[in-house]
Parts: C-alpha cells; sequence; structure tokens
C-alpha cells in the first residue's frame, strides 16, 4: 500500500510517517520501480503501536524503547512495566503541576473583578512574577 494508505490504516498522518522515518523511529519500507514508498501489514502495525503510545503521552524516545522491546522477543516484562511505570510517575508530576497552573489561575480569576476598570489582579500578578512590581509597566 502506499503512504495515503498506510496513514488511512494505521491513523497516523502521512507526514507524521516520514517524520518518524527521518528521526529513524520506523524504519523506512521499500520503495516501488517509480519511488513511491510501499507499506506491508507489519508497517501499519507498527505504526498503529507508535499512535498508541504517543496516545498514551510516551515520548519518541520512550517509544523508540518501547519498540525495542517490543521487537526484542528475548525482553524481560519488567523491563516494559519499568520504562511504564517511569512514565506514570512523570505524568504524576505533570497532573500535579497542572492542578497547580488551574488553582492559581482559578484564584486569580475569581479576584478579577471582570469590569470595565482598568486594574487587574491576573496582569498584576504575572507583571510580578520576577518578584518585584514593575511601576514602568502598568
Amino acid at each position: 500500500m502506499n503512504i495515503g494508505e498506510a496513514a488511512e490504516a494505521s491513523g497516523v498522518s502521512a507526514k507524521m510517517i516520514r517524520h518518524y522515518e527521518s528521526i529513524g523511529l520506523v524504519d523506512a519500507p521499500p520503495r516501488s520501480e517509480g519511488g513511491y514508498r510501499r507499506y506491508d501489514e507489519r508497517s501499519v502495525h507498527t505504526l498503529r503501536f507508535v499512535r498508541r503510545a504517543r496516545n498514551l503521552g510516551f515520548s519518541l524516545d520512550e517509544i523508540r524503547g518501547l519498540l525495542s522491546l517490543w521487537h526484542d522477543r528475548a525482553r524481560a516484562s519488567a523491563d516494559v512495566k519499568a520504562l511504564t511505570l517511569k512514565h506514570v510517575a512523570d505524568l504524576e508530576v505533570r497532573i500535579a503541576e497542572l492542578g497547580a497552573m488551574r488553582d492559581t489561575l482559578r484564584a486569580l480569576a475569581d479576584a478579577c473583578s471582570g469590569d470595565d476598570r482598568p486594574d487587574c489582579p491576573i496582569l498584576s500578578d504575572m507583571a510580578r512574577a520576577g518578584g518585584e512590581d514593575c511601576p514602568a509597566c502598568h
């Protein structure tokens, strides 16, 4: 199948397929006599694997490791589990950071009257981000 068909079958855009090939995440397929990429079911299966891993938030480097483990029949499932649990821990940190951002923004929005007056605690807070208020910036 051509790249468009592989993209449709895998759910990965043709642009992303080319990108994954260019960075060596997936192998470039053989080409036809006319120079067109020719994908087989195995290639599509690998692209689906990559798409699923991306949807689960794994980085490209983590996916590279997962693909290596997936292709290694002598792998230990403990290695896959360790990589996954590290990803879960990273996600938990990001979730906590996002929660803190949400809480801060909610508090700032609650402190803002949202009327026609120019003072805005949201902008004031952002202006003080360096630790000091900037009188020339008002």
